[in-house]
């Protein structure tokens, strides 16, 4: 690819930010010049793009004609207050933040699913869907092909690294301090978070569920293109630093084995299948997904209580294809365009 971009990162000193600016370099994509941009507070700093310093920018000041491509991942009042203005310059802008998923007119894209979707952006504005969704569908959307998906019944349990950099502070000062025999405190979390599961993510809403279980619902119906699967979903936060984790439980419209998902599976874009019947031959956010790429499904079997049901175990590393990788495939696919 000949053509160089000029690509900015909004959020470049949050987790996922510099996550994003590291693949970016690891990807060789086709950069003209960097442009980190955060908070005033943060503005003056350097953050590392490849074997150089870049300085951070901030980004109310800066002035975004000449952008190409922005990737955003800085919260969605920021990328509510920014995004447009960068569409509006001329970038094409990759939003990690869920202000724009549910809108119509942004096309909510995971890049092994849905690629085609990027070039249906009338507002210049693409989404990148929750983390816990993106690894969901990488998986799901091969099944859904095949089989069709009537209903999934999912217990997520997600890393603290998906609440952010206070929240992984947060589980590390608590278990020091409990393996010490100290008293703890909570300020990122409503209870304790080391050596404990809550189940809750996000805000409680009318009817019972958090907003974290009901993205589950809504992004996999948009992103699927099929508003009739049905979803139940509980999400639990645990106490590891990187990684979510996934019990998906799926009723297919039509039978498919545990065997025949283990063989769609093995050959679809993105996915490890680890499923060995032995202890240890299943991924875990430890041994498999920290740090890297792929989305690790297991533990792939029939369901005994239902004729066309299927189980399976899905492990993601919540930062990389949860959210900077997608983003930075999203782009990938603008480029060639």
């Amino acid at each position: 690819m000949s053509k160089q971009f000029r690509v900015a990162v909004v959020g470049a000193t949050g987790a996922v930010g510099e996550v994003m600016l590291s693949i970016l370099a690891e990807r060789n994509f086709p950069v003209g010049e960097l442009v980190a941009l955060a908070s005033e507070r943060s503005a003056g700093g350097k953050v590392k793009f490849g074997h150089r310093d870049v300085v951070v920018q901030d980004l109310a000041s800066f002035d975004p004609a000449g952008v190409d491509i922005a990737l955003f991942s800085a919260g969605g009042s920021i990328s509510k207050e920014f995004a447009p203005k960068f569409a509006a310059a001329g970038a094409v802008v990759i939003d990690n933040s869920s202000a724009f998923r549910y809108d119509d007119d942004v096309p909510l894209v995971v890049s092994e699913v849905n690629p085609e979707m990027v070039k249906e952006r009338p507002r210049g504005i693409i989404a990148n869907p929750n983390c816990s969704t993106m690894q969901l569908l990488v998986a799901l959307a091969p099944i859904h092909r095949k089989a069709g998906i009537e209903r999934l019944n999912i217990a997520t349990y997600q890393s603290v690294s998906g609440t952010g950099r206070k929240a992984l502070e947060e589980l590390g000062k608590q278990t020091a301090g409990l393996l010490n025999f100290n008293p703890v405190e909570s300020q990122v979390y409503p209870v304790q978070i080391a050596f404990n599961v809550i189940p809750h993510g996000g805000e409680f809403t009318d009817n019972g569920y958090t907003t974290e279980e009901m993205k589950l619902v809504w992004e996999t119906r948009k992103i699927l293109g099929d508003d009739a699967i049905r979803v139940n979903a509980t999400v639990v936060r645990v106490p590891v630093f990187y990684g979510h984790s996934e019990v998906v439980n799926i009723e297919t419209r039509d039978k498919l084995s545990a065997t025949d998902a283990r063989k769609l599976l093995e050959t679809s874009p993105g996915i490890e299948v680890v499923d060995e019947h032995e202890p240890g031959g299943y991924p875990t956010p430890v041994t498999h997904a920290s740090g890297n790429d792929a989305v690790y499904v297991g533990r792939i079997r029939d369901d005994l209580s239902h004729p066309h049901g299927l189980n399976l175990w899905i492990v993601a590393d919540n930062i990389r294809k949860g959210a900077a990788l997608n983003a930075v495939q999203i782009a990938e696919l603008v480029a060639m365009e």
